[in-house]
């Protein structure tokens, strides 16, 4: 797997072996911040990879310009994983990794421009998650669509395969 575009554009992500951890393909990748750059939040935003695994998303994201991200893994494999990424990348000053549970809302609770969602696939809490999510925008990755959430707008919705990619962002609440 490598970084799709940026800076680091062509360099190599490694991932651990086995099937605990599943990669975001890199057209996914593409597509998704194709899409967060035409709506210009990505260069000079703070992003949350939450469920982070390789920390492909967070690290696709630093590349495309963004200040700094907090990446959000409990997998220990994949935590050993992210780090060896992050150090071999150069983004070190750039990230901080925080081993935990990703629905915890300690750290789905962190303010950010984006926050980046892929959750194992059959993940199906999340209005919970969402309840602490402070983000402009939120992508989530799911095997299936994920439905109506409250206090959220899904205003771009595409699949890819077997991934269905969702853009939310919050609802404006009282005018």
């Amino acid at each position: 797997m490598r970084v799709v575009a940026g800076k680091l554009r062509g360099r190599h992500i490694e991932s651990p072996r086995g099937d605990a951890t599943r990669p975001t393909t890199d057209k996914v990748r593409e597509a998704v911040f194709n899409a967060l750059g035409s709506l210009d939040i990505i260069e000079g935003g703070r992003v949350v990879d939450l469920f982070a695994g390789t920390g492909a998303l967070g690290i696709e994201a630093l590349s495309r310009g963004a200040t700094h991200c907090a990446f959000v893994e409990r997998d220990r494999t994949a935590l050993a994983v992210l780090r060896e990424n992050i150090n071999t990348l150069g983004l070190s000053d750039q990230s901080t990794v925080i081993s935990g549970d990703a629905t915890s809302p300690t750290h789905a609770g962190i303010e950010c421009d984006v926050l980046l969602a892929d959750p194992p696939y059959g993940f199906s809490a999340w209005q919970d998650l969402l309840r602490h999510v402070k983000a402009a925008i939120v992508v989530v990755e799911s095997d299936d669509p994920i439905g109506a959430i409250a206090g959220w707008e899904a205003f771009r919705e595409r699949r890819y395969g077997r991934t269905n990619v969702t853009f939310l962002r919050p609802l404006a609440t009282g005018t």
